[in-house]
């Protein structure tokens, strides 16, 4: 049985001699000043024991609080009111019915315990606390996936809620073996990060490599998925993605029964898996729920898109402006009829394209949706029309970039998406540079990339790579849960 290994706790709240070391009133009261949202209460039990009594608002339930922890306290019989040690263990050991509490002699531990959602109780005579687990943030309702769309599947998707979003991890994997460790990142943030983890599914080597890397992080916030990829990842300049990202608990289920490990972020609806294959980027959501038959038939045809999509331009511009004599010749003959009047190379004509193309799905993407959506209308139909009857470009080029953009959007994931864009231009100015030779030696320092990306002890282009055979079929047949390949 193994954890995870070297979680960090919250860093220290102390810069110097800023705070007081000594837990009490005043030492939080000093921590915490200039926040409006610290809330305080003195309360005296019986005759001799004072409380103090804080929480930050917005982030407990002010019914629980009230009901559960404050009431009880009207009552001095069941709170020990003789003294303060009394009272102090009464506290603990049960006279109020909040299922969840610590004692705490540590001020940065209090600290961190209101700041995630607790109310202290503390004891100044003592020097120690006791802190309440009464959460009750407002946060987003459970609802379905905007990104990933399911037919089949479950609906439901992660929230901004770290706690949330374990209770719907463990709803699909009812079972002990799913472990859950957590640690804070982030020097001044200081995030909560839950790794995840099945027992014998996972690799105990895959957990520690993880649990070095989150205690060597070192930023002072974590706020967004890309400073903790950054961190994590093997080559964090390789353009190609080293994670799986999704916002689906059965997603997540299915890849921890496949024996990966998790990352949930506090704050962040998205979940990290790893180790990853470049081959896994090619699965869409719901494929479990199809004909085995059927979904590696459009596995396939999404490897031929990722082919047109990278190389069609390129090998476009290759042979028109290199090797014309590989182009047939009523084609050929069609394209000189095409270009005769287009002042600018076959070169200038796609670079030119790809720009207005990634300028349009910019545009749309950043723009609000009906105006999105109309500013690619509008540039898609109107602008290119009008380019080809200026004769500014030609037809052909306009359609080899056309499919070529939309061969990219059908990659599940955008950030491969974005990778193969980016090789998509890499090969098209080794094809004008070199013509065929060009995008031949580009295409084998992609491979070579390929090939060195390490992501936690596993080959990046598993199962092509793997020592056994039938690379390709496991390429683009189903695999079931639990499945795994260990060439990886």
């Amino acid at each position: 049985m193994y954890g995870i290994e070297g979680s960090k706790t919250a860093p220290s709240l102390r810069a110097g001699e800023e705070y007081p070391q000594a837990l009490c009133s005043a030492s939080l009261e000093a921590v915490f000043r200039r926040c409006a949202d610290f809330q305080t209460r003195r309360l005296r039990v019986g005759t001799d024991v004072e409380i103090f009594v804080c929480w930050i608002d917005g982030l407990i339930s002010s019914f629980e609080t009230a009901e559960e922890l404050l009431r009880p306290l009207a009552d001095p019989r069941r709170v020990g009111a003789g003294d303060a040690e009394g009272c102090f263990a009464a506290l603990r050991e049960g006279a109020v019915s909040c299922p969840a509490l610590d004692e705490r002699r540590e001020l940065d531990s209090l600290c961190e315990d209101l700041t995630h959602g607790r109310c202290a109780f503390v004891f100044d005579a003592l020097g120690r606390a006791i802190s309440f687990d009464v959460k009750g943030a407002a946060s987003r309702a459970v609802g379905e996936p905007t990104l990933e769309k399911s037919l089949k599947g479950s609906r439901d998707s992660f929230v901004e809620n770290l706690r949330a979003n374990t209770a719907l991890v463990r709803r699909h994997l009812a079972t002990p073996r799913l472990k859950l460790a957590e640690s804070t990142l982030g020097r001044r943030s200081h995030t909560r990060v839950a790794v995840l983890f099945l027992e014998g599914a996972a690799r105990p080597e895959t957990v520690g490599e993880l649990a070095r890397r989150l205690e060597g992080f070192e930023a002072d916030s974590l706020v967004s998925l890309g400073t903790l990829e950054e961190a994590l990842s093997s080559r964090p300049f390789s353009p190609f993605p080293q994670m799986l990202h999704t916002e689906k608990p059965d997603r997540l289920a299915r890849w921890l029964l496949d024996g990966r490990v998790a990352v949930l972020v506090d704050g962040v609806p998205i979940a990290l898996a790893l180790p990853v294959t470049f081959a896994e980027f090619m699965k869409v959501s719901g494929e479990g729920s199809m004909n085995t038959v059927v979904a590696s038939l459009l596995t396939a045809l999404r490897y031929l898109a990722l082919v047109l999509g990278m190389y069609l331009p390129a090998l476009y511009a290759s042979l028109a402006s290199f090797h014309p004599e590989m182009i047939p010749t009523r084609l050929l003959l069609s394209i000189i009829e095409a270009k005769k009047d287009v002042p600018f190379s076959t070169a200038a004509e796609l670079v030119g394209m790809l720009i207005a193309f990634a300028l349009l799905q910019e545009a749309g993407l950043r723009l609000p949706n009906p105006v999105g959506d109309t500013v690619s209308i509008i540039g898609a139909l109107i602008v290119g029309q009008a380019a080809v009857e200026a004769r500014l470009v030609s037809p052909i080029a306009i359609i080899v970039v056309a499919v070529s953009g939309i061969a990219c959007y059908t990659m599940p994931s955008q950030d491969m998406g974005a990778a193969v864009r980016l090789c998509r231009a890499l090969l098209l100015l080794a094809g004008i540079a070199a013509g065929l030779y060009g995008v031949a030696l580009a295409s084998c320092l992609i491979a070579a990339h390929l090939s060195s990306i390490d992501s936690f002890g596993a080959n990046y282009t598993a199962p092509l790579s793997g020592r056994r055979g039938g690379g390709l079929l496991k390429l683009l047949l189903l695999p079931q849960p639990g499945s795994q390949d260990r060439s990886m």
